[in-house]
């Protein structure tokens, strides 16, 4: 789905602010059918949990309703009229005054609706969102509802962040001609200075297609006609990891071959491939060591909400501490993040929503036997139904951004389990199918090891959650290093595939300082991380480090967690934590590369200025 961007042929209007909002049984039952009867107002985009006072709007399960009356330009009489709401977590219906316009499963990728029938240009509509938060074992991510006594609906999950819910990106009115692009796909490639472009476009109805390619400049450095085909760009300056370059694919819908355009839409793009080879992850060919974190959209008061002063500081953070990479935990960010990751030069590893596919961790915490994951009663064809189009969506939405380079199709599923090849190789199957140039990988849990793993030889790469040193050997680092050690040893020996750590961490209130190895304080955060780096740099197959987490984050209620989750490295309001520091000066040295390849380099170096010295 084509993100609404501002063209000569397409025009633009944000709807993002206060809206008038209620919680369902406060509302009418059918509150589209008139103006909604509500003295509340909440901010869009952002969740709306935090927003108010009141702990039953926070702990509220089930619909809510937005509302705002919405003026159509005057200029738009001949034109199509789309609404696009960014996103709807986890259910969206959509009402045009009084009529159902769309509807949408899947909290964190876009939905739109044509509504050019049912308003005109210089009118006013009213613009109803219902937003349902509830999760089910057939949602993804999954989750059980049950009714307490008192007959209140609870919401319980599977996931360690919290259940935030609303409006949490942009909603959008634009326009667009009738005949028009509604889908491109770019496919780069590199043949020694000369770079090419596989594309393919769609179109609303058959149509001559002219693209034509610019550089940073505005030059035009390419040219071709019809929907698809490939140009050549001579001289080409790749996208490389911390030094990004972009070009523009000016696509333009003609009305006949005299060259009239009907429509035209830009694409930004870089040129860039991504390859695994043995037990390296390779960008332009050059090995690639990840250094990052998992991340989350989470901020106070805006929750899930997307805020572009949060985005510009975060990736300076990033910057500051000398992080090349992260990983779209758990579910897919907003689209400006994967833009200004595009710009700066950031890698992405893009991961669905496939979060909690995983009953034995609840049993393994509660120490008592659990059901199977994967069953007819538990998760199964209708939860894979749901999992199937998160990753359709996802692909659909973020293929042309050269800052992601692996998809992650879930996060810590239950793969030791009987039927989790059966439930995954399909997704794997169908993932490859739709981007046939980007590793897959999956994260895998810590209750899932080398012997007992059912799915890791579908994927490209491992990825493991680890946590030696925190929930297991807590507080003994030696035993914890030693453990990592021959945990990634094995996964090595048997698959033969590039290691991403793709979490690791331990928790640390600020403030709290101990000269102990004692759990919870910065320093043991600092010397957690050390232990778990010296494992790393030992295991040649090791490609990548991700912490977890990048900032502390709101989770559900529990007596392990202190006001959320706190292995972040900087607080959730984003000041720095002693193991900060220890990172950076770590990451600062690597530069995208692994360890042992970063001395080497340091050492040739040495020599070349002592040479150049003695001349």
């Amino acid at each position: 789905m084509l993100k609404p961007r501002s063209t000569p042929t397409r025009e633009l209007l944000n709807l993002d602010g206060l809206w008038r909002f209620a919680v369902a049984g406060e509302a009418d039952e059918e509150p589209w059918t008139g103006p909604l009867d509500t003295r509340l107002e909440a901010a869009v985009p952002a969740s709306y949990n935090d927003l108010f006072t009141d702990s039953a709007i926070r702990d509220h399960v089930g619909w809510v309703w937005y509302q705002r009356l919405v003026r159509v330009p005057r200029g738009w009489s001949d034109e199509r009229v789309v609404l696009r709401l960014d996103a709807a977590t986890h259910h969206g219906r959509v009402y045009v005054d009084d009529l159902l316009v769309a509807e949408h499963r899947g909290g964190y990728t876009p939905f739109e609706a044509d509504i050019t029938e049912h308003v005109r240009a210089g009118g006013e509509f009213r613009l109803t969102v219902g937003v349902d938060n509830e999760l089910t074992n057939v949602s993804i991510p999954p989750g059980t509802i049950t009714v307490a006594q008192d007959g209140r609906r609870r919401q319980t999950y599977l996931h360690d962040f919290y259940n935030y819910a609303g409006l949490a990106r942009s909603v959008w009115l634009y326009s667009r001609p009738a005949v028009h692009t509604d889908d491109i796909t770019v496919v780069t490639g590199l043949d020694g200075t000369t770079g090419t472009v596989e594309y393919s476009v769609g179109t609303s109805e058959p149509a001559p297609v002219r693209v034509r390619v610019l550089d940073a400049s505005g030059t035009e450095v390419a040219t071709a006609a019809g929907a698809n085909g490939t140009v050549r760009i001579e001289d080409v300056t790749p996208w490389r990891p911390g030094a990004a370059h972009l070009y523009d694919l000016v696509v333009e819908v003609l009305r006949d071959e005299g060259g009239e355009i009907m429509d035209s839409y830009t694409q930004p793009f870089g040129v860039r491939t991504v390859e695994v080879s043995g037990t390296r992850f390779l960008i332009n060919g050059e090995p690639f060591y990840f250094t990052g974190f998992g991340k989350h959209e989470d901020t106070p008061v805006r929750g899930k909400g997307h805020d572009d002063a949060y985005l510009v500081h975060d990736f300076q953070l990033m910057e500051w501490i000398g992080a090349n990479s992260f990983r779209t935990s758990h579910y897919p960010y907003a689209e400006e993040v994967l833009e200004f990751a595009d710009r700066h030069g950031i890698v992405v590893i893009d991961e669905t929503a496939a979060v909690g596919l995983n009953l034995a961790v609840t049993g393994g915490l509660a120490g008592r036997p659990h059901q199977p994951t994967f069953s007819p009663e538990t998760f199964n064809d209708d939860t894979r139904a749901a999992h199937v189009q998160d990753i359709r969506e996802l692909v659909a939405r973020d293929k042309n951004h050269p800052s992601v380079v692996m998809w992650c199709v879930a996060n810590e599923p239950s793969s030791n389990e009987e039927g989790a090849r059966e439930y995954f190789e399909p997704l794997v199957e169908l993932t490859r199918k739709l981007d046939p140039t980007r590793p897959v990988s999956y994260a895998a849990v810590m209750f899932a090891t080398s012997k007992n793993d059912r799915i890791a030889d579908l994927f490209d790469v491992v990825c493991l959650n680890r946590y030696y040193g925190w929930y297991v050997a807590t507080g003994d680092l030696t035993t914890a290093e030693t453990y990592m050690e021959g945990d990634l040893r094995a996964w090595a020996d048997k698959f033969g595939k590039p290691i991403i750590m793709s979490e690791y961490g331990a928790d640390a209130l600020p403030g709290l300082h101990s000269v102990w190895d004692l759990p919870w304080t910065e320093e043991y955060q600092s010397a957690y991380l050390e232990a778990n780096h010296r494992a790393f740099d030992r295991v040649e197959a090791v490609v990548g480090e991700h912490v977890w987490n990048f900032a502390d984050f709101q989770t559900s209620n529990g007596i392990h967690r202190v006001d959320g989750n706190r292995k972040g490295v900087f607080t959730r309001d984003r000041r720095p934590k002693a193991a900060a520091r220890e990172l950076r000066s770590r990451w600062r040295g690597l530069d995208g590369h692994k360890p042992s390849d970063t001395t080497q380099r340091a050492g040739r170096r040495l020599a070349q200025d002592q040479g150049d010295a003695q001349k």
